[in-house]
C-alpha cells in the first residue's frame, strides 16, 4: 500500500509527516510526469480543514456534528465557488461533476467541501481520466457523506489501488444503492473481488461494464449475489473474459448463485465470452429469477447453436419484458427453439434479434409467436429480409413504437408498404439506413408525413440512401409533420460525395417547422460557403447541432467528425 493509503507510512519519515502531505509528494510526483489537460486549483492545509487525524468510518456512522454559527455559510460558499469554476450548479443533494476535466489536485479540494455537504446523496465523477489511481484522497472522507446512495464512478482509468481503497470506504456509506464502476479496465482481478465483499446489503444496482472481468471475478460476483438482498439491476457486459476459462468454474458459481437473488430485475452480459455451455449455466437459474423484466446476452457469438438450452426455461421468467440476442450468430434451430417458445412471454415487449442472418428465414412464424398488440421494438437491421419477409413484417408494424430494417436492400422501392402499416402518432422512432431509398420511396414518406402520421417521431435515419434523386429529399422537407423530430439523419456513405444545393434550401425553410430538432447529420455532403452560412443563420437562434465534415469558426455549427463504418 502507498504511503498515501498507509498514514503511519513505512519509515521514521513517513510517520513524521501529516498523511496530507504525504498525500500530496505522491500526486506532485504522478502530476510531473502527466500532460496537464485539466485545471490545477492552488492548495494549502490552511484552506483545505481536512483534519490530519481521520476517525476510522467502520467504528460507527454517525452524522458529522452541525458547524458553529457562520460555519455552514462559508463552506456552502466554497462548495458554490468550486463548482462555478466548473460551470455547474451546486446542489446540496446531488454532486454532478461528469466530463469535468478534473485532475487529482481538484479531488483533493472536493475532499475538503465533504464537510459542508452532509445532505449528499448522489456523487458522479465519471469520466474524468486524470483521478485514476488518487481516489483515495476522497474515498478517506467519506465518513463526512454517510447518507450517499448513488456512487457514479465511470471512465475514470480507476486501477486495482483504487478498488482497494473504495472498498475500505464501503463501511463509511451504509445506504448505498447504486455502484457504477463502468468502462475502468484497471479494477478487474483481487482488489475488485476484495470490494464485492464489502458491498452493503442495500445497493440495488451494480454496474461492472468493461472492466476487464475474469472468470475468478465471476466466481466472486456469485458471492456477492448471495450477501445482497435487494439487488435488482446486474450489468457486467463487454466483460468477454468472463466466461472464458476453459473449465467455466468460477461463471458456473456465478449463475447457480443468480438462484439467490430472487429480487433480479435486469441482467445484462452483453458480450461476455458466453458459450452454449455458459447458456445451459444460466437457464438453471431463471426458474429462480420470477421477477426478472430485462434479460440481454447479445453480443455473444460462441453461444450460436445452444440457445436451445435457455428457451427451455424461459416459461419461468413469465414476466420477461426485453430480451436481447442480436449479434449472436444465432442458427435456424436456435431460432426455431425461440418461436416454440415466445407464446409462453406474454409480458414481452421488445425482441431484439437484430444482426443475425437466418432471421431473414423466419419472421413469419416469429410475427406470428409474439403478443403483438403490446410488442414496441422489434429490430430486424441486419437480419437478410426477404420480400416475403418484409411484408410478414408489416403484420407488427401497426404496434411498434420503434421500426429498424436498416441495411436490408428489399426496402427500397417497397417502403410504401412499411409506411402505409403505420398507426398515426404511435411511431417515434423510424431507421431506415443504406436501404437503398429511391426519389419515389421518399415522395411516399413525404405524403404519409403530410397526413400527420409521423407527428409524434422524434429519430429518422436516413443515412447511407445515396440513391435517392434531388426531388426525393426537397419533397419529404416541403410536407412538414415532423414538430417532433429530436435526430435527424441525412448522412452519405463514408466513399460517396453529393451536392445538397439542389435541397438545401427547402431544409433550410422547413427547419422552423421542426422546433424540436437537436441533431442534423450532413455527414459527406457538400455545399458552398455562401449556403453553410445560410444554414447557420437558420439555426443560430436555437440549440441545433450540425454534423458535417468542414470545420466552421461559427459557434452555432458544430462537427462531430463521426463516421459510421461502411456496408
Amino acid at each position: 500500500m502507498e504511503a498515501a493509503d498507509n498514514p503511519q507510512g513505512r519509515d521514521g519519515a513517513s510517520q513524521r509527516r501529516s498523511p496530507l502531505d504525504v498525500l500530496m509528494s505522491q500526486i506532485r510526483k504522478k502530476r510531473s510526469d502527466r500532460k496537464p489537460l485539466g485545471r490545477f486549483l492552488s492548495w494549502t492545509s490552511e484552506r483545505t480543514g481536512i483534519p490530519e487525524d481521520e476517525p476510522d468510518c467502520r467504528e460507527e456512522n454517525r452524522p458529522s456534528p452541525a458547524p458553529a454559527e457562520g460555519e455552514g455559510d462559508v463552506g456552502w460558499g466554497r462548495v458554490c465557488a468550486f463548482l462555478q469554476k466548473l460551470g455547474r450548479k451546486a446542489d446540496s443533494r446531488s454532486l454532478s461533476l461528469s466530463h469535468c476535466d478534473l485532475t487529482a489536485t481538484d479531488l483533493l479540494e472536493l475532499a475538503s467541501l465533504l464537510q459542508s455537504l452532509p445532505q449528499l446523496e448522489e456523487v458522479d465523477v465519471s469520466w474524468n481520466d486524470l483521478i485514476g489511481g488518487s481516489l483515495t484522497a476522497i474515498t478517506s472522507h467519506f465518513q463526512l457523506v454517510g447518507g450517499v446512495r448513488t456512487l457514479r464512478l465511470c471512465g475514470c482509468r480507476l486501477d486495482g489501488e483504487d478498488a482497494a481503497a473504495l472498498g475500505e470506504a464501503l463501511a463509511c456509506i451504509p445506504l448505498l444503492e447504486i455502484l457504477d464502476l463502468s468502462w475502468n479496465g484497471g479494477v478487474g482481478g483481487g482488489a475488485l473481488q476484495n470490494l464485492l465483499g464489502k458491498l452493503q446489503p442495500p445497493l440495488r444496482e451494480l454496474h461492472l461494464v468493461a472492466c476487464q472481468l475474469t472468470d475468478a471475478d465471476s466466481s466472486a460476483l456469485g458471492g456477492m449475489v448471495a450477501t445482497l438482498p435487494r439487488l435488482c439491476v446486474l450489468d457486467v457486459s463487454c466483460n468477454p473474459q468472463l466466461s472464458e476459462d476453459s473449465n467455466g468454474v468460477g461463471f458456473r458459481q456465478f449463475a447457480a448463485a443468480l438462484s439467490k437473488a430472487t429480487p433480479l430485475t435486469t441482467l445484462r452480459l452483453q458480450a461476455c465470452g458466453l458459450t452454449a455451455d455458459s447458456l445451459a449455466a444460466l437457464s438453471a437459474s431463471l426458474c429462480s429469477l420470477p421477477s426478472l423484466r430485462e434479460l440481454d446476452l447479445s453480443c455473444n457469438k460462441h453461444l450460436s447453436g445452444g440457445l436451445s438450452h435457455l428457451t427451455f426455461h424461459l416459461a419461468h421468467v413469465a414476466h420477461l419484458e426485453s430480451l436481447d440476442l442480436h449479434l449472436c450468430a444465432l442458427t435456424r434451430a436456435d431460432l426455431e427453439a425461440l418461436i416454440q417458445a415466445l407464446p409462453t412471454l406474454t409480458a414481452l415487449t421488445q425482441l431484439d434479434l437484430s444482426s443475425n442472418m437466418e432471421v431473414g428465414g423466419v419472421v413469419h412464424p416469429l410475427v406470428s409467436s409474439l403478443p403483438l398488440t403490446q410488442m414496441r421494438r422489434l429490430p430486424l437491421n441486419s437480419c437478410s429480409l426477404s420480400q416475403e419477409s418484409f411484408t410478414a413484417l408489416t403484420l407488427a408494424v401497426p404496434h411498434l413504437r420503434s421500426v429498424d430494417v436498416s441495411w436490408c436492400k428489399v426496402v427500397g422501392g417497397r417502403l410504401a408498404l412499411l409506411l402505409d402499416a403505420l398507426q398515426p402518432s404511435v411511431i417515434v422512432e423510424l431507421r431506415l439506413s443504406s436501404c437503398r431509398l429511391s426519389a419515389d420511396d421518399l415522395h411516399h414518406l413525404a405524403a404519409v408525413c403530410r397526413r400527420g402520421s409521423l407527428s409524434s417521431l422524434r429519430v429518422l435515419d436516413l443515412s447511407y440512401n445515396d440513391s435517392v434523386a434531388d426531388d426525393g429529399w426537397s419533397a419529404v422537407f416541403a410536407a412538414g409533420g415532423l414538430a417532433s423530430l429530436e435526430d435527424l439523419d441525412l448522412s452519405l456513405r463514408p466513399s460517396a460525395s453529393a451536392s445538397c444545393s439542389a435541397w438545401l434550401p427547402a431544409l433550410i425553410h422547413a427547419l422552423p417547422q421542426m422546433p424540436a430538432l437537436t441533431r442534423l447529420a450532413l455527414q459527406r455532403w457538400t455545399a458552398t460557403s455562401q449556403e453553410r452560412r445560410r444554414l447557420i443563420h437558420g439555426t443560430k437562434t436555437r440549440a441545433l447541432l450540425v454534423d458535417w465534415d468542414s470545420d466552421t469558426t461559427d459557434s452555432t455549427f458544430q462537427s462531430s467528425g463521426h463516421d459510421t463504418p461502411e456496408e
